[in-house]
């Protein structure tokens, strides 16, 4: 039975976590997870779905806020995991820690390709023809540990943040079962430094759009479907945008044409269909009857 302590946060780690705790030869008794966040416009405290599925299964949780107490230490020590497995947990492992066991992390990137905070976004941002997980060594940089397995889809399979996430994290389960089963046979792979690459945490200004280019609005509604969304300078979200093509050129912003729910909208290069339009503060609508609403007919800015 291997003795495991897990650390992770948001659903993506919960998916790996249940997989852990489904599998008969896997053992975990203590769960290490960010604190409870508030959420919404209601700013409702709310605990990490890896804390809700690990407090399900009777299994004691610690939600420090840094790493490096020794008390924390002390807790991670006493549990004596053969490995420690860590998901999108959301801070650095010290040394103290590391140095307890040997620790896995499950990256949502072909490493050493996004090391960062935002892997996912950034594949479908730059339009990745494939993206994937490598479970790796940690040590005390961050992403820079010796791989121990891949697996990887094409982004078309999945193209957008939630089908994306959904199916890494389902790839992300089996390869940890795969590694944390067959560690002692597993020769690491050192990373090739010169071919890596970082990506920052996404924030809400990163929805910030314009119309300069059709292709890259598309993939930012891609990247950033749910959160933090497509919103213009004066607050109007986009909802549902897709290319239609990436090379024609217009002017900014200009409305091309009207269908039964959506209008195409020019970009510096290329055009974009856009389903829903919401206003601040307002409900969202389709994009046909917000475009009535404000007066706007074929040829004029949406800007």
């Amino acid at each position: 039975m291997l003795n495991i302590v897990y650390m992770g946060t948001p659903e993506y780690a919960a998916v790996i976590l249940n997989a852990l705790l489904n599998d008969g030869e896997v053992n975990i008794d203590l769960v290490l997870t960010q604190p409870d966040r508030p959420v919404g416009r209601k700013k409702t405290l709310t605990a990490p779905p890896v804390k809700v599925l690990a407090e399900e299964n009777g299994i004691e949780v610690l939600q420090p806020l840094t790493l490096k107490k020794q008390e924390v230490v002390a807790v991670i020590g006493s549990k004596k995991p053969d490995l420690i497995v860590v998901a999108a947990y959301g801070q650095l492992l010290p040394k103290e820690v590391l140095d307890i066991a040997p620790c896995i992390n499950l990256h949502a990137s072909i490493l050493p390709k996004y090391r960062g905070a935002s892997p996912i976004q950034q594949a479908l941002l730059n339009g990745d023809e494939y993206s994937g997980v490598t479970a790796m060594l940690m040590e005390e940089g961050l992403d820079t540990g010796a791989m121990l397995g891949f697996k990887y889809i094409k982004t078309v399979d999945a193209p957008r943040l939630d089908s994306m996430t959904e199916r890494l994290s389902k790839m992300a389960a089996d390869l940890t079962l795969d590694v944390v089963k067959n560690f002692e046979s597993l020769a690491p792979l050192e990373q090739l430094g010169a071919s890596a690459s970082k990506c920052k945490k996404i924030q809400r200004v990163d929805g910030l759009i314009d119309f300069t280019s059709a292709e890259l609005l598309a993939n930012k509604a891609s990247a950033f479907f749910g959160w933090p969304g497509l919103f213009l300078e004066n607050g109007t979200k986009l909802h549902g945008v897709s290319l239609i093509e990436a090379s024609a050129l217009y002017n900014e912003g200009e409305i091309l044409a009207v269908d039964e729910q959506a209008v195409v909208v020019g970009c510096a290069v290329g055009s974009v269909r856009i389903e829903e339009l919401q206003a601040k503060s307002k409900a969202k609508m389709a994009a046909k009857v917000y475009i009535s609403g404000k007066r706007l007919k074929v040829g004029d800015t949406l800007l």
